[in-house]
């Protein structure tokens, strides 16, 4: 069973950091793509960044390009996802997500692609 578990969330004032964690257990997360995703109250859960089975496979949504960086430590079974200069608007629930890749360095966008899921980690940015 294939589980994950989100932290690293908070409270920050807007230009702040955070750096969220996502442990992966169950798997051996070499095989695994990884996404974060986020969700506001009455809005559908909008892809923030994903990682492929290798560092260079990364993407992100253009709101948070230069500001947020996602990394992977297999050796750890965790992904990172390291968010600078937080704005108000980047306040949302923060959800991790895991994918199994056959083969292929690429990384789904969408949340429906993804068949494990995180409960989720709060990031609130006050301005």
């Amino acid at each position: 069973q294939v589980q994950l578990v989100e932290s690293g969330g908070g409270l920050v004032q807007s230009g702040g950091s955070l750096r969220l964690s996502c442990a992966v257990s169950g798997a051996f997360l070499d095989y695994y793509a990884i996404g974060w995703f986020r969700q506001t109250p009455g809005k559908e859960r909008e892809g923030v960044s994903c990682i492929g089975r290798s560092d260079n496979s990364t993407d992100y949504v253009d709101s948070v390009k230069g500001r947020f960086t996602i990394s992977r430590d297999n050796a750890k079974n965790t992904v990172y996802l390291l968010m600078n200069s937080l704005e108000p608007e980047d306040t949302a629930v923060y959800y991790c997500a895991a994918q199994h890749i056959r083969a292929g360095r690429w990384c789904p966008t969408l949340p429906s692609l993804y068949d494990y899921w995180g409960q989720g980690t709060q990031v609130t940015v006050s301005s």
